[in-house]
């Protein structure tokens, strides 16, 4: 026990400077996916054939593979192409590289939740609004857009919370996200080793983050309410 107390700071520490990895990651990947997700969507709904089946190719293999996959080529793959590494060897060519696999593997998922809830507003809507002289992108962002809101923010909650847990697979390309900051004390880091208890540290992390944004996403769910 007395060991465990002296280590507590340095392991602290090193779960905190982690989480932040984390944290940052788990920004950038909604800061990029939900806009992106939108135009795939788009996309995936096109009236352009050919448009509308690439997209939907592309969709269905970004979610049909595993992320942690999707990580591995897009940070190995343009190095062994190239016979250069393009994301360098230091922690921020990491990140970069996890942030772009993140955001495009996310995007393609809220893709389809955007996708359910426009298809899932009623069409006499759209009409109603081409007889009043609107334009189809008028419509979208004065009618569809907020009751599209309502409807994808129980789905779009879930993939969210989820985001917080998978971003512990950046660890594979070695990303010092809070994972491999708790794992790094059981191989030997800062003159400690063979310690696992920093790991369900990291579970404290994770449980106190999720707690806060299902707070803050029933919060919005409930300010939503008046569409029903």
């Amino acid at each position: 026990m007395d060991t465990i107390l002296q280590q507590m700071p340095v392991v602290i520490g090193a779960l905190n400077k982690g989480f932040l990895q984390t944290l940052k990651l788990f920004f950038a990947t909604l800061a990029g996916a939900i806009p992106l997700g939108l135009v795939i969507s788009m996309g995936s709904m096109s009236r352009i054939r050919l448009l509308n089946r690439i997209t939907r190719v592309f969709v269905w293999i970004i979610r049909g593979s595993p992320l942690m996959i999707q990580l591995l080529i897009i940070y190995y793959f343009p190095g062994l192409v190239f016979h250069t590494p393009i994301w360098g060897g230091g922690e921020d060519g990491r990140f970069h590289a996890a942030a772009i696999a993140f955001i495009i593997n996310y995007a393609c998922y809220f893709s389809e939740i955007y996708r359910g809830g426009i298809q899932g507003i009623p069409v006499g809507q759209e009409e109603a609004g081409l007889v009043l002289g609107m334009t189809r992108f008028q419509i979208f962002w004065h009618v569809k857009l907020l009751q599209m809101i309502k409807a994808i923010v129980p789905p779009m909650s879930n993939e969210i919370i989820t985001l917080v847990k998978d971003t512990s697979l950046a660890r594979i390309i070695a990303l010092q996200e809070i994972i491999w900051a708790g794992q790094a004390f059981m191989k030997g880091s800062q003159g400690i080793s063979g310690a696992i208890w920093p790991l369900f540290f990291t579970a404290v992390y994770y449980l106190l983050s999720i707690g806060i944004l299902t707070i803050l996403l029933n919060r919005l769910e409930k300010r939503l309410a008046f569409f029903r």
